[in-house]
Formats: C-alpha cells, sequence, structure tokens
C-alpha cells in the first residue's frame, strides 16, 4: 500500500474506549460511560477495525487489541449463541444475544480467521469459536443476522461454510423475492437500519456460488438504495425517526454513521465486481460524510479526541462519541485507504 501508515485516522479515542476488558459502548461527549457497559455488537466491530489497522500499520498495540476483543467474543460465547450486554461488573445481563449479535460474531470470525497477516493463534482461536457458533446459523431467521453470517462464512471459506452459506443466501433471496416488485427492489416492506448489509450478502453469496440471480439480486437492492439516500452527491442515509416505509418518504434524521460505514463497504465489493465507476464515488462520498459532506456541512470527527459523533438531528451534531460510530468511522477510513491503496 501506498504511504497508508501517513494516512491513518487518529487511533487515540480508541484507545480511551477501550479498558482491560473491551471497547465501552457508549461515552458521555468525549469521555466513556462505565454505567453503560460493554456490548458483544461492538466489540464485534471492534475486532474486525483492530485487524484492518494491524494489517495497515503492522503495530503490535493494534494486535493487542485484536486480541482483547476477540477474547470479549470468547467471554461472551454461551453454547452455540453469544450473550451481548454487559455490564461494568463483567456480568451480562441476559443468556442469549439478539440474532443480529450472533450475525456480527459470525461475521467478525470469519473475517479474522481468513487474515493470513495475522499470528496462527488469533486466527486459531477465531476458527475454533466460529466452530462453535455454527450450529447457531440455523436459528437465523432475520435478514440482516444472515447477511452479516454470509459475509463472515464467505470471508472463512472454511469447514461447512458453503453450505451454510447456501442456505442463508437461500433465504435472503426469498426475502427480496417476496417484498420486491413495482418500483420496491428491497428485502422488506421499509429501509430501517444497518441497511447495506443485505445487498453486500447477496454480492458475497454470487462471489462464493457463481448463482448469478445473487448478483441481480445484489445490483438492484444496492442501486435502489443508493438511489433513496444520495441526492446532489451527498449521501443522506435513512434517518432513525421514521424510517422509509414503502411508498413512503423517509425520515431524514436521526442519521447515523453506521450507515455510511456499510454502504461504503457495500459500494467497494460492487466496484470489485463489476468496475462502475459509480459505486467507487458513491463509496468516496459515503466517506466524505463523516468529515462534513452532508446535510449540516460539518464534520463529525471531533479534533481534540478524534472520536466520532454519534449522529445528526435536526438541531445539529449528537456530540457523544460512542463505540459504534468510533468503529464506523474508522474502519471505513481503513477500508478506503486500502482499496485507494490497491488500485
Amino acid at each position: 500500500m501506498k504511504n497508508i501508515k501517513d494516512k491513518l485516522p487518529n487511533d487515540a479515542y480508541l484507545f480511551r474506549m477501550t479498558d482491560d476488558t473491551g471497547m465501552f459502548q457508549h461515552a458521555r461527549n468525549a469521555v466513556p460511560d462505565p454505567s453503560e457497559g460493554y456490548t458483544t455488537d461492538d466489540n464485534a466491530r471492534a475486532l474486525v477495525m483492530a485487524v484492518l489497522l494491524y494489517e495497515a500499520a503492522g503495530k503490535p498495540a493494534y494486535l493487542e487489541l485484536a486480541a482483547r476483543y476477540l477474547r470479549f467474543l470468547l467471554y461472551a460465547r454461551n453454547g452455540a449463541w453469544f450473550r451481548n450486554f454487559m455490564d461494568y461488573d463483567r456480568r451480562f445481563r441476559e443468556k442469549k444475544g439478539s440474532p443480529d449479535c450472533f450475525g456480527r460474531c459470525v461475521g467478525a470470525l470469519g473475517f479474522t480467521a481468513s487474515r493470513k497477516s495475522l499470528p496462527a493463534g488469533i486466527r486459531k482461536t477465531s476458527e475454533d469459536l466460529l466452530v462453535q457458533a455454527l450450529p447457531g446459523c440455523g436459528d437465523l431467521a432475520f435478514v440482516r443476522s444472515r447477511a452479516y453470517a454470509v459475509i463472515g462464512l464467505h470471508e472463512w471459506n472454511g469447514g461447512p461454510s458453503r453450505e451454510i452459506l447456501g442456505k442463508l443466501a437461500s433465504g435472503l433471496r426469498d426475502a427480496y423475492e417476496r417484498s420486491s416488485g413495482a418500483g420496491w427492489n428491497w428485502f422488506e416492506d421499509q429501509i430501517t437500519y444497518c441497511n447495506a448489509v443485505l445487498p453486500w450478502a447477496m454480492l458475497d453469496a454470487y462471489e462464493a456460488t457463481e448463482e448469478k440471480r445473487y448478483l441481480t439480486i445484489g445490483l438492484e437492492s444496492l442501486d435502489f438504495l443508493l438511489d433513496n439516500t444520495f441526492a446532489d452527491g451527498i449521501f443522506r442515509p435513512v434517518g432513525c425517526w421514521g424510517w422509509l416505509p414503502k411508498g413512503k418518504a423517509p425520515a431524514e434524521f436521526d442519521q447515523q454513521p453506521v450507515e455510511a460505514c456499510g454502504t461504503l463497504l457495500a459500494c467497494l465489493k460492487a466496484f470489485e465486481l463489476t468496475k462502475k465507476d459509480v459505486y467507487r464515488e458513491r463509496a468516496g462520498q459515503c466517506l466524505g460524510w463523516y468529515t462534513g459532506q452532508n446535510v449540516r456541512n460539518v464534520s463529525l470527527i471531533d479534533p481534540d479526541s478524534g472520536g466520532c459523533m454519534d449522529g445528526i438531528l435536526p438541531e445539529g451534531l449528537n456530540r457523544n462519541e460512542g463505540a459504534e460510530s468510533l468503529v464506523c468511522w474508522m474502519t471505513a477510513s481503513l477500508a478506503w485507504l486500502r482499496f485507494s491503496g490497491d488500485e
């Protein structure tokens, strides 16, 4: 990669948000809030981010972060599933986390197990934990949880991953066939949260199986999402205060950082498969959303802490700097740097 170490995002806040347990869930402004504890969701996302940082810079500190986030997932496992919400005293609040949390864990573990740049011990631990979780994939009924799992299994490409991936992908295909039609190219009757993971999973499923219908669905749904989230070259993610129900206008706020990262990653996958410049352009505009190319023309990145603010509200910015926002900003930046360096 071309001078990528000189372009890495500021990592200071990452170390502030991480203690010897893992990454805190929330913050008050730029100060981690222990009263809100931790989530496996955030630590799974952080694992991917730490691996990307290590691959970009080779710093032992980043490898240590990856091991810490992976250790969190080890502790979160309960049978073939994962617990999610943990209090500051390291006690989980439930015995079984959400299906989306499970899917994100499979996604992170598959990615980590596949990275040849990592020491064998970390890769093997990731793979062992993933294998222990595989039976849980059969219980996934929601489209996003299936999508995260498809992406992770595609990355891993080990053991029975292809058979499980095929079943999950066919479920996503069926959901799309049921809901799409008459100008609505989507998997559900509304566009809600973490949307781009759905077309991204279909593109990965095509790459894994060479099933052309998956490619068609992936591109159709991604194009539909982009048509509904871009205007005048500005990314306008569907707001969480109302979403985008079929046949209605999208909610403008609250716009959240997770959508910019997910859409960037899906667009980079689409560009990889099609070489169409529109996907590269949209990915770059998603990254720009964080730094001021948005409806408020204001950067969400805190110049003092290096953290990312939690969203755009009608009255301005949500100035809390939580884990999801930070990890999405870092991951989007690192994915774009890797993509730019490989061109």
